[in-house]
């Protein structure tokens, strides 16, 4: 349920740009936003700070692309929030007592990690330079490329370049974990 929450507005986005237009996509998309704020409130009775961004943006950005029918003011929307993301990942490194790539990964698993601060330092800068990479290509295929094209890299190309960007780190991690020696069993 939460995957499917969290997946909602792309592939709601997604769906309408087939289905019509990308003015009708932007439109959903940003309902798909309110919802999915709205629902994981109702669901947690909280809210998350990431669907208030990201809410925000789109709606800002939303409206823009309607009232103007410019494509161009959604199309920024990835950058703004990939560069943001950069941003709060740079910040983490001189706040706070660990950088956010360390937060966020170290928690994925359940025993400690063998990984020297140096390199958690290391590997949040390098997911620093790696949002702005993703952030000057979706400007990048924005402005060089159809409409078609930049809908599908921003709904399966950032997502695939996501995924095999993290996949060689928690290999990695994984293999740093501190595994407790277990006992054997007492004879009994």
């Amino acid at each position: 349920m939460n995957q499917l929450l969290e997946w909602l507005p792309l592939l709601a986005f997604f769906i309408g740009f087939k289905l019509f237009d990308i003015y009708t996509a932007t439109a959903v998309l940003m309902v798909a936003f309110v919802l999915q704020l709205v629902v994981h409130r109702l669901h947690t009775g909280q809210f998350k700070t990431m669907h208030w961004v990201t809410t925000s943006v789109a709606l800002v950005l939303g409206t823009a692309t309607l009232a103007f029918h410019d494509k161009r003011f959604i199309q920024l929307k990835p950058t703004i929030l990939l560069g943001l993301t950069a941003l709060v990942f740079l910040g983490s490194a001189f706040i706070g007592k660990q950088p956010l790539a360390r937060r966020a990964l170290e928690s994925v698993f359940p025993e400690p990690l063998d990984v020297s601060p140096r390199a958690w330092s290391r590997l949040n800068y390098l997911w620093v330079g790696w949002f702005v990479v993703l952030a000057w290509a979706n400007l990048y295929v924005a402005h060089n490329f159809s409409e078609s094209v930049w809908v599908n890299v921003k709904v399966f190309g950032i997502t695939i370049a996501m995924m095999l960007f993290m996949m060689p780190q928690v290999v990695w991690l994984f293999s740093k974990r501190k595994v407790e020696p277990q006992e054997p069993p007492a004879n009994g």
